[in-house]
């Protein structure tokens, strides 16, 4: 069953994690893994992609639409719900290999049982399509009155986010329209049942329309329908939502529910033969990994290259649904060796919001492009000045999120250059990638400070990945960083200027580069690095960080007074300490491991490993990695398990201070195979050739995968004492 995510047993206080567990979705739209009869007080969520509203001045977040797969049963006249203590069975589970929810629930109602079942999906094959096949027994002949329809009072954490609600019904089809406060941006949700007995009544209020059909029902028989539901916003750039609406509601009905699947599976299936990893010898494993992959590919935005995978993917508004770094180093690589269609669309989104990232930089008195922290549709930036709130005190507390995280700017263009580096898709950079890094390392060289006794640029006041020490100077992953994208600036003007001279000109006149060509390579040669002590080996993670106290982290957290008090921040316990909330200085070993001997990295390693809290769930993934890579499997094993399992636990915080953070963890997601393919793999791409250093954990007898290189098709297969590679074209391969 390692396609199978389930639980045979319900359980009230799991409703919120169990809603990301099982989520679905189709990069479109995302529907939480909620139960039928859910509402709003459930956290029942259909969160639409690159839809969002802002309303009195509350953080700006992803509407959730109005939830058209609402279904309850009457009994005599008594609702069958999970949430009474009625229950004689109940479990659910979630195929990932085709995404495909179900459901089977045993009642005890006196004498009489009645059990229902479900099944759903959201289609890919027509990404505004969502179906339910929904089917009841009795034991007893009894009375039995369906409600579904349309709910339009939704959850929201910042909401409400829709107004102007009405509803109505053409040729039986229900809908529902409403608009969204900010940009009066139009939805249109619709559905339509397919059912042969009983008889059809429907009733409308404010904000909800439902279908009631009643029967008489026959101890013994079987009863079914079929729920079709379609979704269209004004971002579809339809001239008709509704008759949008209809047409695919009538299309898929006149297709029929097993087609419309048959289509769904066959595209899944064809995914998974790009993206899949076989391991064998470790079920747990196998499956762990196979869940973080189903929702990276669940997440992908397919249909359109205007759109990015936010931080908590499509399973909640936590975040502002934004994106974040989280993007260009945690899920984008995925995308990039497996479907690098969807990581050009992924690419395009940062490109499309350039404007914005200029808007940023000006704002603050820089030249260039400074990236949103918090990026949702334009690339302004969603992050506020105040995150935060105290526990103790209940004020807000004064992030430096927004305008100390300067490295955004270079895990951008670490994204594009990534991209461009493992497709050989020159396209990229003439079609705005170039601009864009160009742009940025404007930025950088108008952010640093020239230090004129040492004769460097050093990078002053800034919060590197590891937030709890904010506003810092000479964060060594940022340095490094912004010397990485000077240094790819200088490399893309020499290839623009080889491969396309027009485009070279046009842009450099454009952007009137002349004077900062000159610029950034004075920058790149004399930027301030910091280096590994010559004795310890150890690169100190940012200026004086050695002078901070230090302490265990057992320590650390005996002090907490709160458990959900932030340790970062002006008065968090960590920052007068050397305890960090994820990796730093290991990051960035990982991502220049090439600069750095085994003897650095091991140090850093073993010095840092003990002193991170893991705060974030991007961090675990990291030590993995690197714990491959120096050969310590069973650190590596651990930190893998730590972040393939984390949506799949619910292990994971909820809480910062008074911020709900819960959702599905997709740069964990991510993480998961970063681990399984850089890590025990030990894969490594070059300018011309490929590399596989592998260190599989114990018990892992193989592990089999797909890769796509420079747009050539790899099949991977790694024992203990053999490398098979196949490939379509010719490719060096080093072992």
């Amino acid at each position: 069953m390692s396609w199978i995510i389930s639980d045979r047993e319900y359980n009230k206080e799991k409703i919120e994690s169990n809603g990301n567990k099982y989520l679905l979705a189709n990069g479109y739209m995302g529907y939480r893994g909620t139960l039928e009869e859910y509402t709003k007080e459930q956290y029942t969520g259909c969160i639409l992609a690159g839809l969002y509203d802002q309303v009195d001045g509350k953080w700006r977040e992803p509407v959730n639409s109005p939830n058209g797969m609402y279904v309850k049963i009457y009994c005599d006249g008594e609702s069958l719900t999970v949430l009474d203590n009625n229950l004689q069975e109940h479990n659910q589970s979630l195929d990932i290999k085709y995404a495909l929810v179900q459901r089977n629930t045993i009642f005890a109602k006196k004498d009489n049982q009645v059990t229902i079942k479900s099944e759903r999906f959201l289609s890919v094959d027509d990404v505004h399509l969502l179906c339910l096949k929904y089917s009841f027994t009795t034991t007893k002949n009894c009375k039995i009155t369906i409600e579904t329809g349309i709910d339009g009072d939704v959850w929201d954490i910042n909401g409400p986010h829709l107004r102007e609600i009405n509803s109505g019904v053409t040729d039986d089809i229900l809908s529902l329209k409403a608009v969204t406060n900010e940009l009066q941006k139009q939805i249109v949700i619709a559905e339509i049942v397919e059912f042969d007995y009983g008889q059809q009544s429907i009733e409308q209020t404010t904000d909800k329309i439902f279908r009631k059909i009643e029967l008489d029902a026959a101890a013994g028989a079987a009863y079914e329908f079929i729920k079709y539901v379609a979704v269209y916003t004004d971002n579809d750039k339809k001239s008709d939502l509704t008759q949008a609406c209809l047409e695919t509601l009538t299309g898929s009905s006149e297709l029929g529910y097993a087609k419309c699947l048959a289509r769904h599976k066959m595209i899944w299936a064809a995914r998974w033969a790009k993206a899949d990893i076989v391991i064998e010898g470790d079920p747990e494993a196998q499956l762990a990994l196979r869940y973080s992959i189903y929702h990276l590919l669940a997440a992908a935005p397919t249909h359109t290259d205007s759109l990015s995978i936010p931080a908590r993917g499509l399973s909640s508004q936590v975040y502002k649904g934004a994106i974040f770094w989280d993007t260009e180093l945690y899920m984008l690589p995925f995308f990039i060796y497996t479907n690098p269609e969807i990581a050009r669309n992924i690419v395009n989104y940062r490109i499309n919001t350039l404007a914005g990232a200029r808007r940023k930089a000006k704002e603050y008195g820089y030249r260039g492009a400074y990236y949103a922290w918090e990026s949702q549709d334009t690339g302004d930036d969603a992050c506020t000045h105040f995150n935060i709130t105290d526990v103790f005190t209940g004020r807000p507390m004064r992030t430096y999120f927004r305008d100390k995280q300067i490295h955004i700017s270079a895990d951008v263009v670490y994204g594009i250059w990534n991209y461009y580096h493992v497709t050989g898709d020159f396209s990229i950079l003439f079609e705005g990638g170039a601009e864009v890094i160009l742009e940025c390392a404007r930025f950088y060289y108008s952010y640093s400070y020239f230090n004129r006794d040492t004769g460097n640029y050093e990078i002053l006041d800034v919060t590197g990945p590891d937030e709890y020490h904010e506003r810092v100077n000479n964060n060594a992953y940022t340095n490094l960083m912004a010397k990485y994208v000077v240094g790819v600036a200088i490399k893309v003007l020499g290839i623009l200027k080889i491969e396309n001279q027009q485009v070279y000109e046009t842009l450099f006149e454009e952007l009137d580069y002349g004077t900062d060509y000159v610029n950034i390579c004075d920058y790149y040669e004399n930027l301030y690095i910091p280096e590994p002590d010559s004795d310890t080996q150890i690169i100190e993670q940012f200026d004086s960080y050695f002078k901070l106290e230090d302490i265990s982290i057992d320590e650390l957290k005996g002090a907490m007074l709160e458990s959900n008090e932030y340790l970062g921040g002006a008065n968090g316990l960590a920052t007068r300490t050397q305890i960090l909330k994820q990796a730093d200085v290991v990051l960035m070993l990982n991502l220049f491991k090439n600069m750095y001997s085994t003897q650095v990295k091991r140090a850093n390693w073993e010095y840092y490993e003990p002193r991170t809290e893991h705060g974030s769930s991007l961090s675990s993934c990291v030590y993995a990695m690197q714990a491959a890579h120096l050969q310590k499997t069973d650190y590596a094993y651990k930190y893998f398990m730590k972040t393939a399992t984390i949506d799949l636990t619910g292990d994971y915080k909820q809480y910062v201070g008074d911020l709900f953070i819960g959702g599905t963890h997709l740069a964990s997601n991510g993480g998961a195979w970063l681990a399984a393919i850089f890590g025990f793999a030990g894969l490594e791409l070059f300018e011309d050739k490929l590399q596989f250093k592998p260190s599989l954990p114990a018990g892992w007898k193989s592990m089999k995968f797909n890769l796509q290189i420079k747009g050539k098709a790899l099949g991977v297969e790694i024992t203990d004492d053999q490398i098979r590679v196949t490939a379509q074209g010719s490719l060096k391969v080093e072992v």
